[in-house]
């Protein structure tokens, strides 16, 4: 690499600052421009760092030719600002959810093939060293067969910060199945190496505000016979974000940000989890080790794909009353390729 790929960011709003430290802490990627229709906003972050502030990405994008562009975008614009993205020869980083359904991701993934373009979207939860460690101890084999997986993610969605339009499914694509629920089923295929391929569901709707859903049970399988029960609640629940694996020969629960725990029997004991940089840092890493050697990028347009396949098929069951198969290219090609494990020193 001659030079550091030049980054544009696409909105302006709360994670930006997320994604501007992750790239101010890698030296193989610089920000040259950042839009948002706030124009404050936009001139605020990039006065900060070093960049152009813009209030329409598409004169930003044609004036500033970035390598790579970040997408922060509500998500009923992902579908369009991705694929003209694309067209102007931009590699995508993409937040999740991809899009508001399968059927525009698609649409995003052939956009990226016909310009030779790399699309990546925002799944973070590869990237968490306790779900890298129990991987790595999933795939050693020493805690013998997978029985079951429980999975919850609880926390108060309709708070008054959150902005009208995620409540708003036409504009959202729906609530918190398709904006937390992500993360559940990102981090059950990534850490089994398989995918979701049945999901029978039940959602609630008694959120103050808009007319997303507040609750959703959701009863799945993986293409490993493996049963998997996600519990997400959006209410005023207590906070929670963990996950239980049960083996044949031991439990795991990893409690996201905190801690992994492992059973053979007896109480639970903390598994020593080597420390790995911050998960945004992981993923942009991922990306530009992809653009620049082309290695393996396991939070690919169609890895985002399969996610919103299973999303899809919650919604259709909770519609129908009944199991749905998860309709997916991707879940014909259930083994995701094993990943090795590479730690920071």
């Amino acid at each position: 690499m001659e030079k550091p790929y030049s980054v544009a960011i696409i909105g302006a709003g709360q994670i930006v600052k997320i994604h501007l430290e992750a790239i101010r802490k890698t030296d193989r990627s610089r920000v040259t421009a950042i839009a948002d229709l706030v124009e404050s906003r936009a001139r605020e972050w990039a006065a900060e760092h070093g960049a152009t502030a813009y209030t329409d990405y598409r004169d930003m994008v044609l004036k500033e030719k970035p390598d790579i562009v970040i997408i922060n975008l509500p998500h009923f614009l992902h579908r369009p600002a991705a694929i003209w993205c694309a067209e102007q020869g931009c590699h995508v980083l993409l937040e999740k959810p991809m899009a508001l359904n399968a059927a525009e991701c698609m649409e995003i993934i052939e956009a990226g093939k016909r310009n030779g373009v790399l699309i990546a979207i925002g799944h973070m939860q590869q990237f968490f060293a306790e779900h890298v460690a129990a991987k790595a101890l999933i795939q050693s084999g020493e805690l013998g067969e997978l029985v079951e997986i429980s999975d919850r993610r609880c926390g108060a969605y309709f708070r008054e910060s959150r902005p009208e339009w995620f409540l708003d499914k036409e504009r959202s694509g729906g609530g918190v199945v398709i904006n937390l629920g992500s993360h559940s089923i990102d981090r059950i295929q990534w850490m089994t190496g398989s995918r979701i391929v049945k999901v029978k569901a039940k959602l609630t709707h008694y959120g103050q505000r808009g007319n997303v859903e507040g609750s959703g049970s959701l009863f799945m399988e993986t293409s490993e016979g493996v049963p998997v029960h996600a519990t997400i609640g959006g209410y005023d629940n207590a906070p929670e974000n963990e996950t239980v694996l049960l083996f044949t020969k031991g439990t795991l629960r990893i409690r996201q940000r905190k801690e992994l725990l492992l059973s053979k029997g007896g109480a639970y004991e903390p598994v020593p989890v080597p420390k790995l940089a911050d998960p945004f840092i992981g993923q942009w890493t991922a990306l530009l080790d992809a653009v620049e050697h082309g290695t393996e990028l396991t939070i690919s347009g169609e890895y985002g794909l399969s996610v919103l396949e299973v999303v899809e098929a919650a919604y259709r069951s909770h519609e129908t009353g009944t199991e749905q198969p998860v309709l997916s290219t991707s879940a014909t090609n259930s083994k995701i390729k094993p990943q090795a494990c590479a730690w920071e020193n």
